[in-house]
């Protein structure tokens, strides 16, 4: 990122703190200007500066400032891409953030806003849409392809060649093998056994996984 850019954090709650612990580590702290968000508690212990509500945004030049999406999900990315397009809407660009203890492959291809928390791995070949997120030591094995504002929780695994659509969430500690495709807006319970595709809409948990 150019180095006279400022970042703005969008939410303030876990997965925003989260989300600074990355900055720091890669050495980014002194550019945070702030963040947005409606509950003015999340920067009582001063480490925060809250800048004021989503409103606030209006006072910020897009030239200059870069966005960090600090909205978690956890079923639904309703909410996350809700506020990924009002900014992207006004001008603004989210910073893509890759952990400086993830794997990553050189030809791995991220789109704008994606989001791969400490000890992740992504294979050659991978691909990550827009605003999406690969948590806390989750893994993408090769060729797979992670669809817009999707999310993949902690500990999960996308075997080779995996397939999704978009605002897909893969639960914590779940596997889908390989080849396996996932359609728009499917839900992955945590601990699941994927072992054959899912239609788009729908939520499967299980071992091996069904449909709810």
């Amino acid at each position: 990122m150019n180095p006279h850019e400022r970042i703005v954090f969008l939410g303030g709650g876990g997965h925003a703190r989260v989300l600074r612990d990355l900055v720091r580590a890669l050495g980014w702290e002194n550019r945070l200007l702030g963040i947005l968000d409606r509950n003015p508690a999340v920067g009582e212990s001063g480490a925060w500066p809250v800048l004021g509500g989503d409103e606030y945004l209006d006072e910020l030049n897009p030239q200059t400032v870069q966005l960090v999406n600090g909205v978690g999900n956890t079923w639904s990315s309703t909410a996350r891409q809700a506020v990924f397009a009002a900014a992207r809407g006004k001008g603004f660009r989210f910073l893509t953030l890759v952990h400086p203890s993830a794997i990553v492959a050189p030809d791995v291809i991220l789109g704008e806003g994606a989001q791969i928390m400490a000890g992740a791995v992504l294979q050659t070949g991978c691909r990550m849409g827009e605003n999406a997120i690969v948590n806390t030591r989750a893994v993408l094995d090769h060729d797979t392809r992670l669809g817009a504002h999707g999310q993949v929780a902690p500990g999960a695994v996308l075997c080779g060649g995996v397939q999704t659509g978009d605002r897909v969430h893969v639960g914590a500690g779940a596997t889908v093998i390989q080849s396996v495709r996932l359609g728009h807006d499917v839900v992955v319970g945590a601990g699941a056994l994927v072992l054959r595709d899912v239609p788009d809409g729908q939520r499967v948990a299980g071992v091996p996984a069904k449909i709810l």
